[in-house]
């Protein structure tokens, strides 16, 4: 690890590089998105780190990421950031991780991670069920951390947890960093109506009040979207109708 010329810290790996300062003080709980199953996790942190005026501390690149650069009003920003405020720091990305590499993307996190002495990690992510309620699952890595979202969340009896949220759970349950797993239930399609479930897991959790109907407003407009684009694919693939000829005799 590197100081930088600006007083931030430059944890540079061979593959992974994390450009951030320092978390500004202990016990804080890191909540981590990536992209998955309806995107539950990046929309649920996104909009929590915009509505609650997160401050950006800094940012990763990798070799591994997709070569994108992303924008937001003619702004390039990176694919992964890193923000605090309060007791509060958050990962949030807008590329997803191929299973191949979650492995090195899991531990590049978890080395920078565990400089800090962290009260906890909350890894958010979707889990496909094909079920309409929005239900939130729950899991931890120890069944005393599990204890804490035991009223809050449904806990998950059995089943695996796959990608990148599955990789850094395994990397905290190995590194005995107290770590949470809330899983929205969700359907393979933007999915901002399980993300608002989540969030409002997070408010019971942090005492965060934090506002939900502008994602329900977002969801409603999804929503219509797809039920077009799937009439359009249901013409488009309707067999073609033969033509009602006359009949002569």
């Amino acid at each position: 690890m590197l100081s930088c010329c600006d007083g931030s810290w430059c944890d540079s790996m061979e593959d992974i590089k994390i450009t951030s300062r320092g978390l500004s003080s202990a016990d804080k709980s890191v909540l981590i998105g990536f992209p998955g199953s309806g995107l539950v996790g990046s929309i649920a942190l996104q909009y929590l780190v915009d509505q609650m005026g997160f401050e950006q501390i800094g940012m990763m690149t990798s070799k591994y990421f997709p070569p994108v650069a992303l924008m937001a009003k003619g702004v390039v920003n990176v694919p992964v950031r890193l923000y605090e405020k309060g007791n509060l720091a958050a990962i949030v990305a807008d590329v997803p991780i191929h299973p191949v590499i979650c492995y090195e993307v899991a531990n590049g996190i978890m080395d920078w991670l565990s400089q800090f002495n962290l009260r906890e990690v909350v890894m958010i992510a979707g889990i496909i069920t094909n079920e309409p309620e929005k239900r939130v699952f729950g899991v931890a890595t120890t069944s005393q951390v599990l204890q804490n979202i035991e009223d809050k969340t449904i806990i998950l009896p059995m089943g695996s947890i796959s990608g990148i949220a599955g990789s850094i759970l395994t990397e905290c349950k190995v590194r005995n960093i107290p770590a949470i797993g809330l899983l929205g239930e969700t359907v393979n399609t933007p999915d901002p109506r399980a993300s608002a479930a989540a969030i409002e897991v997070l408010n019971r959790m942090y005492n965060l009040n934090l506002d939900v109907q502008p994602l329900l407003d977002q969801a409603l407009e999804i929503e219509a979207a797809m039920q077009q684009i799937a009439e359009q694919v249901q013409k488009a693939e309707a067999p073609p109708r033969k033509e009602q000829l006359p009949m002569y005799g």
